[in-house]
């Protein structure tokens, strides 16, 4: 309930593209593909007038936005107009997508949280109220919340089918985490962050420790089925529904086909249809990056400017950095696929897409975030390092996430979600006793470089709000705030690789590397207790002289 509240307190504020036409933003577009679905054939929306937010997500979404267009246009069907109503911002229509957002959100991803932070405390033995917490963090995660209730998105849609397939394999079944990871998949995009890691996971758990052939085409099955279901509507659509070929400019994936079908034939029209909606799904074309976004591409962008390189020089180059990324975590989750693996494996995997993919957006930040953020509910989830390293990415993160709330007018909310979750914590700014307190496990490193960090946001925060940027370079403040996030990220990534690799034994059995999870935390504490004990025992002898 409280973090409903928290949620709907943030959808008082600003939005992407609150008063700035033409385009508008985040807003107006989910707003105008819930025009599209409900006014024109299933087979035009991903053709229907593509200068204009032209639909580009997946057809899971594309349902979504038709379900809740429906309903909008039951209470005021002037909201979802065809093309009349483009740019609209009536308050009441405001008020009707902030709760879309918070009933998706409430169906989908608070359930799946729960179930996800119970299933993994009950099987690691971790305390009903050390779950409780880490529950509360991943429901009141500031991101998260920031986009899809201030900027205005579904992320949660995809993250909690994203968190019900780790609950199907905390669970063992497989099958149903085939299911949800496929419907992430097919609600947005993004969720291909996640793929290497659970394919590899899944391909290690048909392998080891012997063959399952069986298990293996049971998985194969159930996902090619999935997939079937949910792109079966909108292809059929093609078939029975007047479609005239001559309409509808053939995308280049289809014309690079190694083969061509006839206009007369049946197939043709989903062929048709398939390969466009992969193509808007997919925009290749539009770069390596957009606008600002704390990945290796731009910062190296700051320095030799790529843009001058061809468009299929820097997809190959992306794409052999992303591979490298994430091997460490692919090969580590398909030799040891185990269930407490796969969160590690899913945030390495991810922030090695948001480093070095192609056509990276700020917002995809949230990806990486949710199986570290996840974590917390682990047996050693709140124990020093954990909630250090978790907390430090989170906060990190939202602030790399500034310039773009800011253009929202949001700075309220942030702070003040920032503030609250690391209060939760005991996290900077609030607290500084998991890095002053002599009792701490971090070493003297990492105390360093979070400090650091946290000092440079601080810094920076100081330099947006009281001096302005070069006038010959506008944009210094936000590009620094990439710069720092990018280097900030690394180091994410290589603590969640490196993690996986050294909770899964393989330092341990090849090269003797012992796997200290939060022992001298736990030592520390049992240290504390005896001297508790003992003072407790002196003062009974004490009652008992006197």
């Amino acid at each position: 309930m409280a973090a409903g509240l928290f949620r709907w307190a943030v959808g008082f504020w600003g939005y992407s593209g609150l008063q700035k036409p033409p385009m508008h933003g985040d807003f107006e577009a989910q707003r105008h593909w819930m025009e599209i679905t409900i006014h024109r054939p299933m087979f035009d929306w991903y053709f229907y007038d593509l200068e204009y937010w032209g639909l580009d997500y997946p057809p899971l979404t594309a349902y979504h936005s038709w379900l809740l267009g429906k309903i909008g246009s039951v209470v005021n069907p002037t909201w979802f107009a065809l093309d009349s109503s483009r740019g609209f911002e009536d308050q009441l229509l405001k008020v009707y997508m902030r709760a879309t957002v918070l009933v998706s959100e409430y169906l989908v991803y608070v359930p799946a949280a729960i179930l996800f932070s119970r299933k993994l405390a009950r099987l690691q033995g971790a305390a009903i109220w050390e779950s409780s917490i880490a529950t509360v963090a991943i429901l009141m995660q500031p991101a998260t919340i920031l986009i899809d209730h201030a900027h205005f998105q579904y992320n949660t849609v995809m993250l909690g089918f994203v968190l019900a397939g780790m609950a199907a394999v905390l669970s063992d079944r497989l099958l149903w985490s085939c299911v949800f990871f496929v419907a992430a998949l097919c609600f947005k995009q993004m969720a291909l962050y996640y793929t290497p890691a659970i394919f590899f996971y899944l391909l290690g758990t048909c392998l080891l420790p012997e063959p399952r052939p069986l298990r293996f085409i049971l998985i194969s099955l159930t996902t090619l089925l999935t997939f079937i279901l949910i792109f079966a509507p909108l292809l059929l659509s093609s078939l029975f529904s007047p479609f005239n070929l001559s309409s509808y400019p053939p995308p280049p994936l289809l014309k690079s086909l190694p083969f061509s079908l006839p206009d007369t034939s049946p197939f043709q029209p989903p062929l048709l249809l398939l390969t466009q909606s992969i193509h808007r799904i997919f925009p290749f074309a539009r770069g390596i990056f957009e606008d600002k976004v704390a990945n290796i591409w731009l910062a190296i962008h700051t320095i030799h400017k790529l843009h001058s390189y061809p468009t299929p020089l820097l997809q190959r180059l992306s794409l052999s950095a992303t591979l490298i990324a994430i091997l460490p975590s692919s090969m580590t989750i398909s030799l040891f696929p185990r269930a407490d693996l796969l969160p590690w494996a899913l945030a390495s995997s991810a922030w090695g897409f948001f480093l070095c993919s192609f056509q990276v957006h700020e917002k995809s930040v949230l990806l990486p975030l949710l199986p570290m953020t996840a974590l917390l509910a682990s047996s050693d989830g709140l124990a020093t390092e954990n909630r250090a390293w978790i907390g430090w990415a989170n906060i990190l993160a939202t602030w790399t996430l500034f310039p773009l709330l800011q253009r929202d007018d949001v700075r309220v909310p942030y702070a003040v979600l920032v503030l609250l979750w690391s209060y939760l914590l005991g996290l900077p700014p609030t607290s500084f006793s998991l890095y002053t307190s002599r009792h701490s496990s971090l070493t003297l490193a990492t105390r360093l470089l979070h400090l650091a960090f946290y000092a440079a946001m601080a810094a920076w925060h100081g330099l947006e709000a009281f001096v302005d940027p070069p006038k010959a370079k506008p944009d210094l403040w936000v590009v620094l705030n990439c710069l720092i996030g990018c280097a900030g990220f690394g180091v994410c990534w290589l603590w969640c690789s490196w993690q996986c690799i050294l909770r899964s034994g393989v330092m341990e059995d090849y090269f003797g590397v012992r796997v200290r999870l939060g022992e001298k935390e736990k030592e520390a504490k049992a240290e504390r207790g005896k001297g508790k004990e003992t003072a407790r025992n002196g003062k009974v002898k004490t009652r008992k002289a006197l």
